[in-house]
């Protein structure tokens, strides 16, 4: 798609409604633990102000709210916002109904959290579009700079683009440009790390396997594999029953030498923090035990590949990373992406957190927002919100 960008979008004396992706997380009173996210779209704001533009109204989420939660409002991200970019920044809690405060007294306005509204997520798409039209109707111009929910039919998202023009935001313009562009025209050798559990993660496999040199695989996916192949996997949780709707797929997978899977193993006893572990070949799983991580011999092997890529896009944990004593791979491969030198994306979830976790996110080239909208990019789909920017 070619997606209209902030860049070639008049803004000048516009009031410009802008959806972030401000989900931070909150301590138990509110207050801001982490303001990397804010942090990611204020380039859009800041370009947006210096452009002439009347106002910004930006709009988020936060949290998964049922009802009205006072944790879960936007009164905090406002004020840690107004902090990082120097300006007067108002939180508005009933926009809908008093309207917003004269673009002289404030130019950058925070609406109170999408989802205490239910139309933000309604499943009837005729109130996601009745929000969606209200929402539009207090700007001139919309911006889409949330990639990480890129990938949801909400009405902040895929709604308010009917009712006025929209474009991308330059964070998620930046995102998608760096992924789409490691996919389809990538620096070579192209290396892809699929981690994590569910099945439906063989999607991005189907996607990537013609595109790159190797795949290697790991996470509970990898045992899913490995037992789908005749293996002992013991106790190790595997989404085997998923596996039935990619026969086609795995039977490309068995024996391709494009494919690396695991050769050994960290066993434990239980699925706990202190549980006993041993490391064992793939070969001789105990039924007792399950696998929660790779073994030394994986690492070694993916280390040597990962060494010797110059595109490495990877979504998914490779093991338990939340356990320290089955983090090891985990750890390893973020380490060996670090060292690499090459292009390296990592989509965001799970395998984003534990780049986080491990201070490795400012030594590689993109640590993605968004784990599903990443996700869904590797798999080659079109995300449902740049779509609904685009105007046939």
């Amino acid at each position: 798609m070619e997606l209209p960008t902030l860049q070639n979008t008049y803004i000048g004396k516009k009031k410009v409604l802008v959806r972030t992706g401000f989900d931070v997380p909150l301590d138990d009173k509110g207050n801001v633990i982490d303001d990397s996210r804010i942090r990611a779209s204020v380039p859009t704001i800041s370009y947006i102000l210096e452009h002439g533009a009347e106002q910004v109204i930006i709009m988020t989420h936060i949290g998964r709210p049922k009802e009205r939660e006072r944790r879960l409002m936007t009164g905090k991200v406002a004020a840690r916002l107004s902090e990082i970019i120097g300006e007067k920044v108002i939180h508005l809690e009933d926009f809908g109904e008093n309207g917003l405060p004269d673009p002289k007294v404030c130019r950058v306005v925070v609406l109170e959290n999408l989802r205490f509204h239910p139309g933000e997520k309604d499943k009837d798409p005729a109130k996601r579009d009745a929000f969606g039209r209200m929402l539009a109707s207090l700007a001139d111009v919309y911006v889409n700079d949330a990639f990480s929910n890129c990938h949801r039919d909400h009405a902040s998202m895929t709604s308010v683009p009917k009712f006025i023009p929209g474009c991308v935001g330059l964070s998620v313009e930046k995102e998608v440009s760096m992924i789409s562009r490691a996919i389809k025209d990538p620096e070579r050798p192209f290396v892809s790390i699929i981690g994590g559990v569910k099945a439906d993660k063989l999607n991005a496999v189907a996607n990537l396997i013609d595109r790159v040199d190797r795949i290697l695989i790991a996470g509970a996916l990898a045992f899913a594999l490995l037992k789908r192949f005749g293996r002992e996997v013991g106790r190790t949780k595997t989404d085997t029953e998923g596996l039935g709707a990619f026969d086609a797929l795995v039977e490309r997978i068995k024996d391709n030498p494009k494919v690396m899977l695991p050769v050994d193993a960290v066993l434990a006893d239980r699925f706990d923090a202190g549980a006993s572990s041993k490391v064992t070949s793939v070969d001789s799983i105990d039924p007792g035990w399950m696998a929660l991580d790779i073994g030394p011999e994986t690492i070694r092997r993916f280390r040597e590949v990962i060494a010797g890529a110059k595109t490495i896009i990877w979504n998914g944990p490779i093991g338990v990373f939340e356990f320290d004593r089955f983090a090891g791979g985990t750890r390893e491969v973020a380490n060996a992406l670090a060292e690499s030198g090459a292009i390296t994306i990592v989509g965001g979830g799970d395998s984003g957190a534990a780049v986080e976790k491990l201070g490795l996110k400012d030594r590689l080239t993109l640590v993605s927002s968004g784990g599903g909208a990443s996700l869904e990019l590797f798999e080659g789909k079109e995300l449902v919100a740049l779509k609904a920017l685009v105007k046939e």
